[in-house]
């Protein structure tokens, strides 16, 4: 083993891979970053991207006091707000953006007017929009309130999959609107207590959870 260039024959010698240059048999070895797993309720403005070339504020902008590498898992629209997760890790990443590992994501719209039974069912079993049918989900409807403008609804949607603005285009196609949407859970994490436009790391409990969802071993 060489350490900066000179070979290192006592032992207990220390190195810092962050900073040395540390060979053995020839072959460099680097340090790992430190994984991060942060949870973030996104506010409306935002795009879940790392930059954007339209110039709009991304996430990336609120995580200030973050200095590992991170990215957004999946994605939450500019004009949508509530959890989004932000990690380095690419194998968790990968497994909660794949449908096949039907890590659910809980959704709350509020919508124009107020579905019926026959439209509940029908968002479950699946809606067509842009030449294909959605997978089923679980939808509830949890109240109605009266505004200015007529009767709304909040209604709970649970999804497997993440297709571009799917809730909105699933209410579309019911013909209820979606007024303000907010995502509430994702997999086994939520937070209530979590403000929009504030981050915290996963705690180890919750990420052990998040990743027997996705099927990894924690």
């Amino acid at each position: 083993m060489s350490v900066n260039g000179h070979v290192v024959t006592a032992p207990g010698t220390k190195a810092d891979p962050s900073r040395d240059d540390i060979k053995v048999d020839g072959r460099r070895i680097t340090s790992q970053p430190r994984r991060v797993y942060i949870l973030m309720n996104k506010p409306r403005g935002y795009v879940t991207t790392r930059s954007d070339p339209q110039g709009r504020p991304t996430v990336m902008d609120l995580i200030t006091r973050v200095r590992e590498y991170v990215y957004p898992v999946g994605r939450l629209d500019y004009d949508s707000e509530g959890l989004l997760l932000l990690t380095n890790d690419g194998d968790l990443a990968a497994r909660l953006t794949h449908p096949r590992h039907e890590v659910e994501r809980v959704y709350e719209a509020r919508v124009r007017g107020v579905p019926d039974a026959h439209e509940v069912e029908r968002l479950a079993r699946g809606v067509v929009i842009e030449g294909r049918r959605t997978a089923p989900a679980r939808v509830r409807l949890i109240h109605v309130r009266d505004t200015e403008s007529g009767s709304q609804a909040m209604v709970e949607v649970a999804l497997h999959e993440g297709r571009q603005r799917q809730v909105r285009k699933m209410f579309d196609a019911v013909g209820h609107p979606v007024v303000r949407l907010r995502r509430v859970a994702i997999g086994p994490i939520a937070d209530d207590a979590l403000r929009p436009g504030d981050y915290r790391e996963l705690t180890s409990a919750e990420l052990a959870r998040l990743q027997r969802a996705a099927g990894l071993r924690p």
